[in-house]
């Protein structure tokens, strides 16, 4: 249950609604797996797996869900390599090479014939949904496979007006203070041992240091010279650890010793329902307070403006 990275967004509709409201519109986008035709599907499946048919959880205010995707693994290596031997024996056939149109033809046959003896890969998206901060996490590596699970979203809702997080004071510059002035860092804030520093003016490439003295003199002579951090580890009152990026993406998440055995020590009678909404309660309350505490220290939150048509 416990994340591992995050995607942070605001949300700008009033009304969070009610929690079997939304079980009822993503109900409408449930997961089936995909046929034998279809290449991918997403759709909303239960957070607590096969034991479970319910799409929402929701503690205190925070909900989960979960986007399930499946699609089928056919490489185009594959693809290319059948459809270089079927158009060799068109060749032959007709005495010359297939005609562009006619070889994509090939090619879409060759799919429809290989699709159903693919191999399928299942993956699971979590949904964090803070209803009194109106903030929204997606637990995903990848940007593009977060506003995937945000547009299924807005469709099962009808609408969702949602920006990217974003704070006053670029993170870049923040991050780069951290490093290179020790009294500028929070008192509640450590630096971790990891560092991307982006090339500054008349520099090249990008510097990245793991297991590192971050407050050594290479990284300062890195600064001196015009390089700005990126990215940069962290830890926040000894809670959780995380890679702060300058798009404020969260990665690398991992929240300490203490929360995991107060996890592990709580009285859930072997129930996996129970274990994982108080993984998720504990995990929440975590991550709201040092989000909060991170917006803070970056200037505060940017002011939106809405887009005018």
């Amino acid at each position: 249950m416990w994340f591992k990275h995050l995607h942070l967004y605001r949300l700008h509709d009033n009304s969070p609604g009610t929690p079997e409201a939304l079980e009822e519109a993503l109900a409408a986008y449930a997961f089936r797996p995909v046929n034998a035709l279809e290449a991918k599907r997403s759709g909303w499946t239960a957070p607590a797996g096969r034991g479970s048919n319910r799409l929402v959880h929701e503690i205190q205010g925070h909900r989960l869900i979960t986007l399930c995707r499946q699609e089928r693994l056919l490489p185009n290596s594959v693809v290319k390599e059948v459809l270089e031997e079927r158009a060799a024996e068109r060749e032959a056939e007709q005495g010359y090479p297939p005609r562009r149109r006619e070889k994509q033809a090939l090619k879409e046959q060759i799919i429809e014939e290989l699709l159903p003896q693919a191999f399928t890969r299942t993956t699971r998206v979590d949904l964090w949904w803070d209803t009194s901060r109106r903030l929204i996490g997606v637990h995903c590596a990848s940007r593009k496979r977060a506003e995937d699970v945000l547009d299924l979203l807005r469709q099962s809702l009808g609408s969702l007006k949602v920006t990217p997080l974003a704070v006053a004071i670029p993170p870049v510059r923040t991050m780069t203070n951290w490093l290179h002035d020790a009294t500028a860092r929070p008192d509640t804030l450590l630096l971790g041992d990891q560092v991307e520093l982006r090339a500054g003016k008349g520099d090249e490439g990008v510097l990245r240091a793991r297991q590192v003295d971050l407050d050594s003199d290479e990284i300062l002579a890195a600064l001196t010279a015009g390089r700005q951090a990126s990215r940069l580890a962290l830890t926040l009152e000894e809670q959780v650890s995380l890679v702060l990026h300058e798009d404020l993406t969260l990665k690398s998440l991992r929240f300490a010793d203490a929360i995991i055995d107060e996890a592990q020590d709580s009285d859930d009678d072997g129930d996996p329902i129970l274990r994982m909404e108080t993984e998720f309660a504990l995990m929440t309350h975590v991550l709201s307070n040092a989000i909060e505490q991170l917006i803070d220290w970056l200037g505060g939150e940017a002011d939106f403006t809405p887009a005018t048509s």
